[in-house]
Formats: structure tokens, sequence, C-alpha cells
């Protein structure tokens, strides 16, 4: 596994106040400056000279000042190798020699795999060399997947997510937002196939249609295995987007309707049934009239016929006998 790879842990600096170096910056300026003022005054070059070296030693200081807000952590290399993390919001004063290091700074715009209808960029730059600690959202897109029966399904999610770990974050991947990126497209690959869509009968079954929470879970569980390796929390996974093909959606829709009609028409004839049976009970229990087999078989019939017709019934008066 690829956890099992990881020997960079999390060093946390404790670096001194930053108003100290800003302090010992400018009092190296300022000696700068003194000595400019007495080369003009005694006319010797030798307190130019020693100005000059403090002004670099000056600005080198200042170099090393960082300002970190809060919800932000900055990871410091020393000649190429790990230095340690800051994670506290302040202003500190570390070694000028270490460089701040983000993968995301000075990565360009990639295009994320996204559907057909639906050909948006997604930037996964960043503007600084923190790193951001702050819950972000991660908006995939819709893309196509297959469901467990085969079908062609369209689907989207929108995941929130936070570094929990800069350290991982930076030196365990080489971009850790297009790592959980493409992570997010694997998974939901993954979690679409193991449910259907939709099922034709009234199981308890879970669908994707049906079951969208249990499916998050499933999908946030399946994700959060795959991006511990970036030291990233997966807070929050929602299902924004769940629809059938564009190539099956008529097909899907007809079935549904099919279905719905089978489902309408089985409880008119069970009405039906139940108001017929009714009516001979009572015709029997009034004695209001008496009907052999044969008779009773042509009432059930119209009576049917009536009640489960998708037009009104036309009365029809019999003037005859019933012999």
């Amino acid at each position: 596994m690829i956890e099992e790879r990881i020997k960079f842990e999390e060093k946390e600096l404790t670096p001194i106040n930053g108003w100290i170096g800003l302090l010992i910056g400018l009092i190296f300026i300022l000696i700068f400056l003194i000595g400019i003022y007495f080369t003009i005054v005694n006319d010797i070059v030798f307190p130019t000279i020693l100005g000059i070296i403090s002004l670099i030693i000056g600005i080198f200081i200042l170099c090393g000042l960082k300002v970190l807000n809060p919800n932000e952590a900055i990871v410091l290399v020393f000649f190429g190798k790990y230095y340690g993390t800051i994670s506290k919001e302040g202003f500190y004063f570390v070694n000028p020699f270490c460089s701040a290091i983000n993968p995301t700074y000075e990565s360009q715009s990639i295009k994320i795999s996204k559907s057909k209808e639906e050909n948006e960029e997604t930037s996964i730059t960043s503007i600084t060399k923190k790193v951001s600690l702050k819950a972000l959202t991660l908006n995939n897109g819709i893309q196509k997947v297959n469901d467990e029966m085969g079908n062609p399904i369209m689907i989207g999610v929108v995941v929130i997510w936070k570094v929990i770990n800069p350290t991982k974050a930076v030196f365990n991947v080489d971009n850790y937002k297009t790592y959980l990126s493409i992570q997010c497209d694997t998974a939901l690959r993954n979690v679409a196939r193991l449910y259907p869509y939709d099922v034709n009968d009234a199981s308890e079954e879970k669908t994707l249609r049906g079951s969208s929470q249990e499916v998050a879970d499933k999908l946030k569980e399946e994700l959060q295995t795959r991006v511990n390796v970036a030291g990233i929390e997966v807070c929050e996974v929602r299902i924004t987007h769940l629809a059938y093909a564009p190539e099956i959606a008529a097909a899907m829709l007809q079935r549904q309707q099919a279905e719905a009609i089978i489902a309408a028409r089985k409880k008119i004839v069970e009405g039906a049934v139940g108001m017929v049976e009714m009516a001979l009970n009572s015709l029997n229990e009034n004695d209001i009239v008496k009907l052999d087999d044969e008779k009773k078989a042509a009432m059930v019939s119209n009576l049917l016929v009536v009640l489960c017709g998708n037009k009104d019934a036309q009365p029809v008066v019999n003037s005859g006998n019933l012999n």
C-alpha cells in the first residue's frame, strides 16, 4: 500500500518571534545609513564597505520573516531537506535559507474530465506557498458511469474536504488537489457500480436514487481510504446530479410509465373486484333478486367492464323479463 511507504512525519517548528527578527534587520539597515553618513562627513571608504555588508545582512534577515493567518500552514525545506512545519498563526522569524514549498503554487490550470455537455475548466493552482487548512469544496462536475445493472448514468458529486497534515499533502503526492480530484472520479465509479439506479419492485434493495445518503456515506468512506496518504480529511460527500444517460433516458422513461400504468390498473382491478363482491352480497342478503350462476357471471362481467373501463359507460335499459 502507498501508506506503508510514507516516510515524512510532520515536525512542528517553534520559531522565534518575528518582531525580534524585524528589529535586528532594521538595526543592520540603520548601520548602513550610519556608514554612508560617516563616509560623506569624513571622506573615508571603510564605513561605506561596512554599511553595504550590514545592508546585505539586514535584507537577508528580513527575508526570514513569515506571517501566518488562521487556518494556514507553511512547510519549510532547508537545501532540499525537510526542515519543519509551522501551523499556528502569528508573526515568526525562521532561518532565511529555508524556503516554503507548495506543489500547487506553480501548477497550471488543467481540464478535469467532465461530461461532454459541460466542458468547464477547474483551477488547481494556489496563489501562495502556504497550505490552506480551511474546508474546501471540490465539484468534479458530471460524469458518465455504469450502475450495477450496466446502465449508463450521469452522476455528479460535491466533496467537502480539508488538509489535516500539510507535510503529507506536500511531500507524499505530486499535487494534492489533482490527486483528490482523480481519486474522487475513481471512487465514484467503484461505488456507483455497487448499486442499481432503481428497482422495478417494492423491494428493500438499496439504490442510487432511493438511498442517496447511504451511497454518499459509502463514497465518503471509499474516498477517505484513498486520500489518507495525502493528509486529507473528507468531511462530507453529497450527490448533486443523478439521471440516466441521454441514450437510454427515453427508453427508461417509457418503462417507468408502463410500470406506473400497470400499478394503477392493478389497483383499479382490486377495487372493482371488491365492489362486485360487495354488490352480490348485498343482493343476496336483502333478497332483492334471485340470480343463478349464469346471470351472476354476466352481472360480474358487466360490472367489471363498467368499473375498469377508461370511458364512461353507456346505460342500456332492459325492458324485458328475466326469464
